[in-house]
């Protein structure tokens, strides 16, 4: 059937590559739609090797290397270091202004991060006013209401032919209130792309030393494209990559790259860092498989839920169903619903519409168990 064949995954491997370096990613177990016995998946050893090279493609601004000899206490574990221009292995520094850090920025970044910690830290598995969650993440929908709500890439439904999709599936690392994360999976939500989201919250147990052996460095967004051998820092470069690679000749829309410093961190604050630490309670055992999330960005009821997959460190497919988007279809043929979010667990055979629901749901599957007093 055409609406299962595209959203079937296929086999999540990746090999990153360069003239001096040889590094490999095997992600986390297969996901599969119609066969929910989960199989055991362990991460495998990641080889690395020093000394990385940096080549130039796509009009000489996307970076394949692996910078391995870049100082592993240098960056900063706060989002004053999520976009900064520290200079790499070789010396040099990132091209990319649009996201560099001024000295004001990180005075208030300083101040910023250390609040929303504080806030963020209660209890994310207990009954919540949902009439105050709701409430501000409508205004973070508001902030950011031209970007990350449709495709503006997807073809007709008679389309035999699909052009401008990757075989492979695209791995993000990234987390949920990063601002620059944020500009990355709008421009996802806008090419109708779908992608293996690896969350890595502060104080992540998996995904940022994976990050820190592929790439060097802790920062963030960090997309790995195993179509291309492309691996990237620099959310303002991933997004012209992704356009570049897999836009069919559009562009971002307008405003989406310049945007994030003037209404990128509304969300950030709004939501008062949700998204942004590892719950102390999250299982350490990973699922077998990857649970599937259909979502769109600027969804004010995913965001809630992408919150609780960063706080729980749980790695999924992201499924982009923005207006016009080719996966409203295939969920409505798989799944029969048309429900955004929608939550898909083959571990259990779980599948959920509301977010409430899928919010009870995740923190009691993969939460730690409560230990008798």
């Amino acid at each position: 059937m055409a609406a299962a064949a595209a959203i079937a995954s296929p086999a999540p491997s990746a090999s990153l590559l360069s003239s001096r370096s040889s590094l490999s990613l095997s992600c986390f177990g297969q996901n599969s739609k119609f066969s929910l016995r989960a199989t055991p998946a362990a991460l495998p050893a990641l080889k690395h090797s020093s000394g990385g090279k940096k080549s130039r493609r796509n009009d000489d601004w996307v970076r394949r290397n692996a910078k391995s000899s870049a100082d592993p206490d240098a960056s900063s574990d706060e989002f004053s270091s999520l976009e900064s221009n520290e200079p790499d292995s070789s010396g040099e520094t990132s091209s990319t202004s649009s996201s560099s850090s001024s000295p004001a920025a990180s005075s208030f970044l300083s101040v910023l991060c250390p609040l929303l910690k504080l806030f963020s830290s209660g209890d994310p598995s207990k009954d919540r006013n949902f009439t105050l969650e709701m409430s501000t993440s409508y205004l973070s929908t508001l902030a950011r209401l031209p970007w990350g709500s449709k495709s503006i890439v997807a073809p007709s439904w008679e389309d035999q032919e699909i052009t401008g999709v990757p075989l492979k599936p695209l791995q993000l690392f990234e987390f949920e209130s990063c601002p620059f994360c944020r500009r990355v999976r709008e421009a996802m939500t806008e090419l109708d792309l779908s992608a293996e989201v690896y969350p890595c919250p502060k104080g992540s147990r998996r995904h940022r030393e994976i990050v820190r052996k592929l790439g060097g460095k802790e920062q963030f967004p960090f997309l790995v494209d195993p179509n291309t051998d492309i691996s990237m820092y620099e959310s303002g470069d991933v997004v012209k990559y992704l356009f570049q690679q897999y836009g069919q000749g559009k562009s971002p829309s307008m405003g989406l790259l310049e945007s994030t410093l003037l209404t990128g961190w509304v969300p950030t604050i709004l939501r008062a860092g949700r998204g942004m630490t590892l719950w102390e309670k999250a299982r350490s055992e990973m699922p077998s498989m990857k649970l599937e999330f259909f979502s769109y960005e600027n969804n004010p009821y995913a965001r809630i839920v992408r919150e609780a997959l960063c706080e729980l460190e749980i790695p999924y497919i992201l499924r982009n169903a923005g207006s016009g988007s080719r996966s409203t279809k295939s969920l409505l043929d798989v799944y029969g619903s048309q429900e955004v979010p929608f939550l898909v667990d083959p571990n259990t055979g779980v599948r959920l519409g509301d977010y409430k629901k899928m919010l009870v749901y995740l923190f009691q599957t993969y939460s730690e168990p409560a230990t008798e007093s």
